[in-house]
């Protein structure tokens, strides 16, 4: 793939080395001769190769909700299918807008926001990059982005704006993001005999989990999900991290081939998972963003470096503690499963600077499990032992200074 874009910028310069028919000789063009595009309905990474470095600028348009890149005149060698609009965006054009300056537009159906967009060398194929990382925010933050632009502020700053929408109206409150699994066209196990879909237990029982926890002294809940929606698992961390939850907790309630298989589970993540069960439930469960047509593969890498893996390990200690916690406050309540605390490479638990923690609150293959999750008294008992759970753990925390 390098040396294709190697001989592409190669074609590009040559072509520009031509005499210019018809007019007297002027500044070489711009041309961008190679277009990607990768990520989901959290994140979206759109790199452009130039064969020269490039000036850019960037604003927003609402209704529909635009990012719009200009750039000089600018001849666009690419295939149209190397930027088929995917992830966030569900339309992308480009091309001149006038004699000396072109435009590059991206739709997106919900509010969205760069944040990063630079320009960088491309050290080996020579010639430069344009890097566009796109990330969803929320209707409030991307009002209030428009808002700043309208009063002058660059593209920058107001994306620096948008950050502090979401803390604005109490910046001292202790969020927890409570996560209905699952939703939308990724519907989750089936019920063994009523065949309720899991999506819909999640939701109902998230509900009535933000509503116990929202009574705790200081408490601010937020849910990824509050109707039948499909979030892709990044989707999810990315709204507990944009509205500053400093806890996330979300819920499932899976299937599986041992029907005799009933009770509570508690998960952390993990690189390895601590038994076969939890590594087969992961692995289910990270396959909820194929339902969409999304894959690994399609997310922008994060940046790893020592800080990073130290936050990470932090946290993880901090998961457990709140797991333990939870687990404690369940025991001789409800029905557990052997081994209640377990862990595994749950994706939906990767946020390297939030506590996270995922219950399975039963199994749907199991037909008293089943029956006790559609049942209302049970959720709200379970509920009132998550927000105890979580008590103990808010308690230990701030003591300690957390």
């Amino acid at each position: 793939m390098r040396l294709f874009r190697l001989l592409r910028f190669l074609l590009a310069s040559a072509a520009m080395m031509l005499p210019m028919l018809g007019a007297s000789a002027k500044e070489s063009a711009l041309t961008a001769y190679d277009a990607r595009i990768a990520g989901d309905d959290a994140r979206t990474r759109i790199v452009i190769d130039f064969n020269q470095k490039p000036d850019f600028n960037v604003h927003y348009l609402d209704n529909p909700v635009r990012v719009v890149v200009d750039l000089p005149e600018t001849s666009f060698t690419f295939s149209s299918g190397e930027l088929k609009p995917r992830g966030l965006f569900s339309n992308i054009r480009y091309g001149a807008i006038d004699a000396g300056n072109a435009r590059l537009v991206l739709t997106a159906p919900k509010p969205v926001r760069l944040a990063m967009s630079e320009v960088q060398d491309n050290e080996q194929d020579k010639g430069y990059r344009l890097v566009l990382d796109a990330e969803a925010i929320s209707r409030d933050q991307f009002v209030a982005l428009m808002g700043a632009q309208d009063k002058g502020a660059s593209a920058d700053e107001a994306s620096a704006v948008a950050d502090r929408e979401p803390l604005a109206a109490n910046a001292s409150d202790f969020v927890i993001a409570v996560d209905a699994g699952h939703g939308g066209i990724d519907t989750g196990a089936i019920g063994l005999g009523s065949k309720v879909v899991e999506k819909d237990i999640t939701l109902a029982f998230a509900k009535v989990v933000a509503e116990r926890l929202g009574k705790i002294s200081g408490v601010k809940v937020v849910m990824t999900r509050d109707d039948d929606e499909f979030l892709s698992l990044s989707r999810r961390v990315q709204i507990a991290r944009q509205q500053g939850a400093r806890l996330f907790i979300s819920l499932h309630a899976d299937t599986l081939r041992q029907h005799n298989i009933r009770g509570t589970t508690v998960y952390t993540i993990s690189d390895k998972a601590s038994d076969k069960l939890a590594d087969d439930l992961a692995k289910r469960e990270n396959l909820s963003d194929e339902m969409a047509g999304f894959t690994i593969a399609d997310e922008p890498d994060d940046v790893t470096d020592i800080l990073l893996d130290l936050t990470r390990r932090e946290t993880q200690a901090f998961s457990i503690s709140l797991a333990k916690s939870v687990v404690g406050s369940f025991d001789g309540k409800i029905r557990l499963i052997n081994n209640p605390l377990r862990s595994a490479g749950f994706r939906v638990l990767k946020a390297p600077d939030i506590p996270s923690i995922l219950i399975e609150l039963g199994f749907l293959s199991n037909k008293e499990d089943e029956k006790l999750l559609m049942d209302q008294s049970w959720r709200e008992k379970v509920a009132d032992l998550i927000a105890a759970g979580v008590t103990g753990y808010k308690a230990t925390v701030l003591a300690n200074g957390g």
